[in-house]
């Protein structure tokens, strides 16, 4: 039997149970950092030569060289052709609708003109060169290509350079069919620090990108925050979340299911339901206990659950708002009558999922929205992955001479305030000899 956490709003000890429920250190091991400092540093000097050794050393793989770890277009064209059609085309629809959520993304250039003749503006480019880190062998993330991959092209990324790891030679064809799917220019069967070495500083064979997107495992979170500042990076994602919130009018196996849905993640995933209604709480509790026994991933869920899972008592669905802005969790259901009420007093969420049919799971795969969320309580300063991740603004300035008189004078009086004379008389220049 669950021995899941229960808590109630009204309880003395309740703010205090629940900051230990939402602590979380995503403490870095030293000796996981130590071999990342080394990886890096070798791939940087030695560039491919380290690169084939570590991947032949981790992967178990006899390449020679550089081009032995890129695979062809024609390879992925053949993973695609190769899926059973039930699979080809469950990839083409998510992808089809992933990409026609992020175009409505799409940032814009935009000037004008003011009163004295000064031009200002924004301009939008987008990334010359992304790197996408998928894993590989066994695990299959087929929807963490799509995800990454199409908003950085809908951008209009030049080049898109996907890594993946292939132990033992052992390749996935739904990974390199959605990298089909989603248009990647050229593949790596690469993993691990070395991949994120080779992205960021570039080798005789991968080039150098301007960032680095996509899931990985220790290794590859540490090598990301390693290299942070000399390429860009999406961020460093911890342990999934969910987070419910139910009225008690929801089928509690429908509930138990979608805390199940991120509790099988990982043992330090985190599950949590908010109700009034503490019948409804048992009901939960209760197909908990009589699901679990048929999940493949039983022992995980019952980890996570016991550990970082609770069913939580409200006082109403007003109070659920205010603790789950509090939690700022990564996943957010609103299972409720009239979710759009709720959603207006909703603040941080990664993603907020309206009403009873919208369960998380849809999210991860073929929604639409980017399934690459804030984790660890960001969601209160940060964003979903999407299109903006992939472009940059470049401010524009152009000044007449009647803005250069007005704006130099204005610039000459506040630079001389900061005590540096050259930026006054390069702003004085431009209206004094006039």
């Amino acid at each position: 039997m669950i021995k899941i956490k229960r808590f109630n709003s009204t309880d003395a000890d309740f703010n205090s149970n629940i900051e230990k429920l939402l602590a979380f250190e995503s403490a870095q091991d030293d000796a996981v950092d130590a071999t990342v400092a080394k990886i890096l540093a070798d791939i940087k000097i030695r560039k491919n030569i380290a690169l084939i050794e570590y991947t032949n050393q981790f992967d178990r793989l006899s390449a020679t060289s550089g081009q032995e770890l890129e695979l062809t277009q024609d390879h992925l064209q053949q993973s695609l052709t190769s899926l059973p059609a039930i699979q080809r085309n469950a990839l083409e629809q998510a992808a089809e609708r992933v990409r026609s959520y992020h175009e409505k993304q799409q940032l814009h250039s935009w000037q004008y003109t003011d009163s004295d003749g000064t031009l200002l503006g924004q301009k939008i480019t987008p990334l010359d060169r992304v790197g996408l880190y998928v894993p590989g062998g066994k695990a299959s993330y087929p929807s963490s290509v799509l995800m990454n991959a199409i908003p950085a092209k809908v951008a209009g990324v030049q080049e898109l350079i996907m890594v993946v790891p292939t132990p033992d030679g052992e390749r996935n064809d739904m990974v390199l069919a959605a990298a089909a799917i989603s248009k990647v220019d050229r593949v790596f069967t690469i993993g691990g620090a070395q991949a994120i070495g080779a992205l960021a500083y570039g080798t005789e064979t991968i080039p150098q990108v301007d960032k680095i997107v996509g899931p990985g495992n220790a290794y590859v979170a540490a090598a990301k925050r390693r290299v942070f500042g000399i390429v860009g990076i999406d961020m460093v994602a911890g342990p999934s979340e969910i987070l419910v919130i139910c009225d008690g009018k929801t089928d509690p196996d429908w509930i138990a299911m979608d805390l199940f849905s991120q509790a099988e993640h990982d043992e330090l995933a985190q599950a949590i339901l908010l109700s009034p209604d503490a019948n409804f709480l048992d009901q939960v509790a209760h197909s908990i206990n009589r699901l679990l026994s048929d999940m493949p991933r039983k022992a995980v869920i019952q980890a996570s659950l016991e550990h970082r899972g609770a069913l939580i008592q409200v006082q109403n669905l007003d109070e659920a708002c205010t603790l789950a802005n509090k939690i700022a969790p990564e996943h957010l259901e609103l299972s409720v009558d009239q979710p759009d009420i709720l959603a207006n007093k909703i603040r941080h969420a990664g993603a907020i999922f309206l009403g009873r049919n919208a369960c998380e799971a849809l999210g991860d795969y073929c929604a639409g929205p980017n399934h690459v969320l804030p984790t660890s309580r960001t969601a209160r300063f940060s964003s979903p992955l999407g299109v903006y991740d992939f472009q940059k603004r470049s401010s524009l300035i152009q000044v007449s001479q009647q803005g250069a008189a007005k704006l130099g004078a204005i610039a000459s009086v506040l630079a001389h305030g900061e005590g540096l004379q050259a930026h006054a008389l390069s702003a004085e220049y431009r209206f004094k000899n006039k």
